[in-house]
Formats: structure tokens, sequence, C-alpha cells
């Protein structure tokens, strides 16, 4: 990185009143700077005043802590049969941990988002991560199940917070016509994160005991801590704008604390701010319709997908009698086809946007916001879901029955890679979705999206193995698939009344300012 781009964003200075970067980044991973061009007389600032190369270290560090949640918990999993022979309880119990962590996985985002809303990306992730430490610090410390109970409970409050800050980062520095790539990674830093984690948390307890898994853990939350106190910048547009405002001394890293950030900045990118911290932002958005709708449909597709990465080792381990090494290294086709969905779907998303906006007569500027209150933005998004999803299905069903019948590793391994790109697929655009429609709540609109996922899976996962010793896996699988086939008219309402509902709740809204304005008037 040159010292042109730096952590803190690059201010409008008033000497400069008549040039405009291009700060547009065609991908956050291969950004690159250009050069500056005449500023046209109806110049509007950008929407990120971030430098390319800024942005790209932002959201892989976004990536990065999107998949903590989910690798605090898949980490586990080899361990389970370790854990229940060392502090002597059955193996219900240590099953027990892994629900009451997704239980609070859904619930405390809600808490972190609306605390981002208000006070910043920055601390939220400061506060979220120390949690965190001191959980893994006591995990690894402890030596009977309450104290793993409570200090896995606490584990989740820290760590499922940067799960719906991913969403936000992403909400506050990309465009509606980029935003497919962006959440693209962060999708991929949830799924690389549940399926990557088996695979350290299988050679750890394998070589050096289920305890070691708590330790690695405490070395990865304090380099992060580390990461986010030294480099990582505050992006919440209600208190930096565009990125060109300079944050309050006591919110910023330590780059910009030693390369101070000139002000005032572009003022007039500041979004309102939230007048007070309420958690209950998240559960309320879920009274639209449309909100609803598409977070139950997530919840369902994350479920079965979730329910697959937990019982995987289980089940290899059931009928091919592998070792914790050998089942944990079966997990990484899911981490790399997860890591394959940038290329396909999230690329295509960003182009399916920009061909609807074509065909509706909306502009697509470089580093402009995109005004969708005259735009269908619900046919932009969702046309690409159902066709993917019923190709989850067909892998869904596959690997069920590849499973039940004891083929060949080889085909399994396959199955697994079709279903970590796949499965994640029509999550991106349904994901991407909920923060267009939630603009002012791009934080809890992520909670609102992890509060359905997590406590659906958290029950999905419970009933998942005694269903399969019940009726086998592949019926398990194939009704896994019914069930998404069967929910999937959620996609194809918002579609059809999606635009419908959004312009009549705010033509309703106007005309209750209207009234009130007019009251007072009065």
């Amino acid at each position: 990185m040159d010292n042109s781009d730096a952590m803190s964003p690059e201010p409008h200075l008033d000497d400069e009143k008549n040039k405009k970067p291009d700060f547009d980044l065609e991908s956050p991973i291969e950004a690159e700077d250009h050069g500056a061009d005449v500023q046209p007389p109806s110049y509007t600032p950008p929407y990120s005043a971030f430098a390319g190369r800024t942005r790209a270290t932002i959201m892989i560090a976004a990536c990065s802590s999107s998949a903590v949640s989910p690798f605090s918990t898949s980490i586990y999993y080899p361990a389970v049969p370790a854990l229940s022979q060392k502090l002597g309880v059955p193996v219900t119990l240590i099953n027990l941990t892994i629900s009451s962590y997704q239980i609070l996985q859904g619930l405390a985002p809600s808490f972190t988002a609306a605390f981002s809303e208000t006070y910043g990306r920055r601390p939220a992730y400061l506060l979220g991560f120390i949690v965190w430490l001191g959980a893994n610090l006591g995990l690894a410390l402890q030596d009977n199940y309450v104290a793993l109970l409570v200090l896995r409970c606490l584990q989740s409050c820290g760590s499922s917070g940067s799960l719906a800050l991913a969403g936000a980062v992403c909400a506050d520095l990309a465009p509606r016509s980029q935003r497919g790539r962006y959440t693209g990674y962060t999708t991929i830093g949830v799924v690389f994160g549940s399926s990557m984690a088996p695979v350290v948390g299988g050679l750890l307890s394998y070589f050096l005991g289920p305890q070691s898994i708590f330790w690695f853990l405490v070395i990865f939350s304090g380099v992060l801590c580390i990461v986010v106190a030294v480099i990582f910048p505050e992006t919440g547009r209600s208190i930096i704008g565009n990125g060109s405002v300079p944050p309050s001394k006591w919110n910023r890293s330590l780059v910009q604390v030693i390369r101070p950030v000139p002000g005032p900045g572009e003022v007039e990118t500041i979004a309102k701010k939230k007048g007070g911290l309420n958690p209950l932002t998240a559960l309320l958005l879920l009274r639209d319709p449309a909100n609803f709708l598409l977070a139950l449909y997530v919840g369902i597709l994350y479920s079965g997908s979730a329910s697959v990465t937990s019982i995987l080792a289980s089940q290899l381990a059931r009928r091919y009698h592998f070792n914790e090494v050998q089942t944990g290294l079966c997990y990484i086709p899911l981490g790399v086809g997860a890591m394959t969905s940038r290329y396909t779907m999230a690329n295509l998303i960003d182009w399916r946007f920009k061909r609807e906006a074509g065909k509706q007569g909306l502009s697509v500027e470089k580093n402009k916001q995109q005004d969708i209150s005259k735009f269908n933005i619900e046919m932009a998004r969702l046309p690409l879901c159902l066709p993917v999803v019923f190709a989850s299905c067909c892998c869904f069903i596959t690997y069920g029955w590849v499973m039940e019948y004891h083929t060949p590793l080889a085909v399994i391994i396959i199955v697994l890679f079709l279903m970590g790109n796949i499965t994640t697929s029509p999550m991106i655009p349904m994901a991407i979705l909920m923060v267009d429609l939630n603009p002012e709540n791009t934080a809890s609109a992520s909670a609102s999206l992890n509060l359905v996922r997590m406590l659906m899976s958290a029950g999905w996962v419970a009933a998942y193995t005694p269903l399969i010793d019940a009726i086998g896996i592949g019926w398990t699988c194939t009704m896994t698939a019914g069930i998404f086939v069967l929910f999937s008219p959620c996609v194809l309402v918002v579609m059809r009344h999606g635009y419908r509902w959004r312009t009549e709740k705010a033509e309703k809204s106007k005309g209750q300012e209207e009234s009130a304005e007019q009251a007072e008037k009065v």
C-alpha cells in the first residue's frame, strides 16, 4: 500500500474543489487508484471517499470478521466426543452447548447492530472482540461442564455481532450497483469459516487435545483485536458520511491518530443518526412483509446448509470410520466451493442490477448511490435466486443418497464442493436486497436475517441427527430439498408485490409527514 492509501479517508480540500478523484472499486481485491479528471458543474460527492486500496483492506477485514462466529462454533464439532470423554458428560449435553451458542448467535447481533448505528461500527467491533477474547481465555482454562456452557454463551455474544457488522460495512462502502461483489466476500467469510474451522479443530483436537482449540481461539481473537485497534477505521455513514468527515478522537484507529485526517470534509453526506439505542429494531423490521419473507426463506436455506455442515463429521465417522483429522479434511471442499461463489453469483448480481437498471431507465454511475424510490429493485435482485435454489435441491438429494449408499469418497468430495458453491449463492441476493430495502438500518437489517436464520438453524440442527436415525440420511436430505421448494413462493411473492408494498409505504409515510407539518403550522 503506498502512502496515498492510508487507512483513513481522503477528504476533498478547498483548493481542490475543481477536481474529482475516481474512487470506483471494480473489485475489492483488485483495486486500483485512478487519476483525477475535471469536476463537472453538477458535481455530487462520491458514495465513498475512501481510496480504492483502503476499501479493499476494510473489506478484507470485514470478510475475516464475518468468519469469526461460524468459525468459533464449527471448530468445536470435531472435539465433541473428546470433550464428552474429558468432562465425563454425555454427548447430548455437549451438543446443548452448540444449540445454546446458536441461540445467542441469533439474539446478540440485534444489540450489536443497534449499538453500531448509534456509536459506530469500529467501537462495536472492538467491544465484541474484547468479550470474545475474554470468553476464549475462560474456555481455555475451564475444566467443568457448567463453565463450558456459560462461557460458550458469552463467546457467542462476543463473536456473533460481526455477522451483522460485516453487512453494514458493505452498505457503508458500496453503492447498490456494486454490492454483489462486496456482499459476496462477506458471505464467503461466513461459509468459509463454518467449513474450514472443522479442519483446524480436527487437527488440534487429534494432536494436542480439545483444550488446544480454545487456546487457538485466544490467539485468533487477540490478533483481530489488535488489527481493529491499529488499522480499522470507522465506516458508519451517520458519523463520517462518505468517509471524508473525520470521526471523533475516541473513535479513531491508531493509524488515524498518528496521521490525523483534515476536516471538515463533505458534511452533507452524513446520514441521520439514530435517536437512541434500540435493540428491538432488528425484530421490528420483520413487521414489513418483504423483510419477513426474505428473512424466513434465508433462514430455511441457511438451516439446511448448517445442518449438513454440523452432521458431516459424525456421519463420516459413522459410515467411513474416519478420525478427527480425516473428517476435518473433508470440510475443505465445502470451503473452496463457498469461495468460488465470489466468481459466480456475486458477479451475476451486479450484472443483473445494471441490466435491469438499463431496462427501467435508471442511471448507474461509478461510486454513486442509486435512488430506488421509483426503481423495482426486487426484480433486479431476486430472479437469480430460484434457479439456484432448485440446483441446491439437486445437490442436497444427491448428497443424501451418496452418503446413504456409501459411495466412494471422491464422489462425496465433488458433491460437497458443489454444495459449498450452490447452496451459498441464493442467499447472497436476498441478503443484499434486505439491506437495500432498509438503508437507514443496514446493520439491523443484517441482524434481522441473522436472528431468523440462527434461531431456525438451532432447532433444525438439533432435529437433524434424530431424523437421520429414524428415516436415513437419504430421505432426510430429500425432505430438506422438498422444504426448499415448498417455501420458494416466498421469493415469488416479494418479486411480484415488493415494489408495490414499498411505494405504498413511502406514500403513506409522506402523507403522515405532510399532515404533521400542517398541524404544526396550525
